[in-house]
């Protein structure tokens, strides 16, 4: 498995080695021993698996707060996604930047999004399926989020704004700017 370091510091990019043959093919999707020669040594708790039946359906931008903040190993099982990870810890150099990696089918890749990150992504064609792994159990009382369309952010989808398809309670998040002042 080869791991790369993305421009936003602890988060990494994973492409897993593939052995093809006439049969189909073969991955490792996950070695608790690699991940901790990278500094991530926590254990996952809960596996998710979304799938979304049309292309532009985003989710997110989402984030447990302390002391229930999740870490993420994310993977597109089919299709293709762009994944998106917001980094909010305070105090950090990239508070408030944000990377995007496309995540498919085809290339196997995977993202490890620490705690500490919203996380977000949108299919990039029809009948995706996604499968993440979290270092925390989802628990509603720490559930938060911000706007995937805050102007303070700047995430360019890939996909025009007409054609998210988003859930009444993404709709509703509120800018990173609102989620700032309430912690000050």
């Amino acid at each position: 498995m080869k791991v790369d370091r993305l421009s936003i510091s602890d988060v990494l990019l994973l492409a897993p080695s593939r052995h093809v043959d006439e049969r189909g093919s073969f991955s490792e999707t996950f070695r608790a021993d690699i991940l901790a020669a990278q500094g991530v040594d926590l254990r996952f708790v809960q596996d998710n698996h979304v799938v979304s039946r049309e292309r532009g359906i985003l989710r997110g931008l989402h984030f447990q707060s302390a002391p229930r903040a999740q870490g993420k190993l994310v993977r597109c099982a089919k299709g293709a996604i762009l994944d998106v990870a917001v980094d909010l810890r305070e105090g950090s150099p990239t508070f408030a930047k944000h990377l995007t990696i496309e995540l498919s089918e085809a290339n196997g890749h995977q993202l490890w999004v620490p705690p500490g990150f919203a996380h977000g992504y949108v299919t990039l064609v029809d009948g995706c399926e996604v499968l993440y792994k979290t270092t925390d159990y989802y628990s509603p009382q720490h559930e938060c989020g911000i706007a995937w369309n805050d102007p303070m952010l700047h995430i360019d989808w890939r996909i025009p704004t007409a054609d998210i398809k988003l859930s009444d309670k993404d709709r509703k998040l509120p800018p990173l700017s609102e989620l700032v002042q309430r912690t000050q």
